[in-house]
């Protein structure tokens, strides 16, 4: 029996070690693309080793289009809209998971109908509320639409709703506020769901790019995949300098990700499942 389980988990993890080097195999391909030459991209069979490596194409990169600029307003528009996102969801989260109020059920219900409404429905009414106001052409009516997340607070309401009401009662008892409630015990107790929240808002935010398309018109204010659409249009041949923006684009997500790593996993298995 030893010998069955045994040969199972060499099947079962050569299995997974192949499909893993699969899935990879364009991420090294990108890698080994952008440190390569024009002449040499386009040579077959493919090197995955360049023969000669070098950083030309990242230099170039930021030489021939205001990518440092595209960078900095993707990392702004991100983390700014994931700040706001989180931290309103959690709110919302707190009052519909432990208080209660005459048509809360009701409220909440037509609150996670609006995940049903596909995106690209609400772009026009959100282009023309944001024309009213002035906003185009701006961070803030880049933003706004996407502020307030309905999935954030039905994941935050599921955990929350895990938390003991006998902490928030004896907190009550001994005079503390519900702003210092929520933010010194509820917060805390879900880190592993915020920060699952954290990882994949600012991941929807970095890789937005039709809804800044359509509201900036300002070159300076793009965002970095609306930058990369522009590299590819002009420079759409040469293939090391389209992976080398590539690939620094793809850098704060890892990052993002790298530090949340260990709740974001966590997260994934606590968040929407208990309650």
């Amino acid at each position: 029996m030893n010998h069955s389980k045994l040969k199972r988990g060499i099947i079962f993890y050569s299995l997974a070690t192949l499909i893993a080097i699969f899935m990879l195999l364009p991420f090294f391909w990108m890698i080994s693309t952008s440190l390569k030459n024009s002449g040499a991209v386009m040579t077959i069979p493919i090197k995955w080793i360049p023969e000669n490596p070098s950083l030309d194409a990242y230099i170039r990169v930021f030489n021939i289009f205001p990518f440092a600029r595209a960078i900095f307003n993707s990392v702004f528009v991100a983390v700014v809209t994931t700040l706001i996102t989180v931290l309103s969801a959690a709110m919302a989260a707190y009052i519909f998971a432990k208080f209660e109020f005459k048509g809360r059920e009701i409220l909440f219900s037509l609150y996670l109908a609006t995940l049903m409404i596909p995106k690209q429905v609400t772009m026009i009414p959100n282009f023309l509320i944001i024309r009213e106001f002035g906003l185009l052409n701006t961070f803030t009516g880049l933003m706004l639409p996407s502020l307030f997340n309905a999935f954030a607070t039905f994941m935050l309401r599921q955990n929350i709703k895990t938390v003991p009401n006998s902490y928030i009662e004896a907190a009550i008892m001994e005079g503390s506020s519900q702003f210092k409630i929520f933010k010194d015990i509820v917060l805390p107790l879900v880190k592993p769901t915020l920060a699952t929240l954290t990882v994949i808002t600012f991941m929807e935010a970095w890789n937005r790019y039709l809804w800044p398309l359509i509201v900036l018109t300002d070159r300076s204010k793009m965002t970095l995949p609306v930058g990369l659409s522009l590299l590819n249009g002009q420079y759409g041949e040469q293939y090391n300098l389209l992976m080398a923006g590539s690939l620094i684009s793809i850098i704060p997500m890892l990052l993002v990700y790298i530090f949340a790593q260990k709740y974001f996993e966590k997260g994934l298995s606590v968040g929407g499942i208990k309650g």
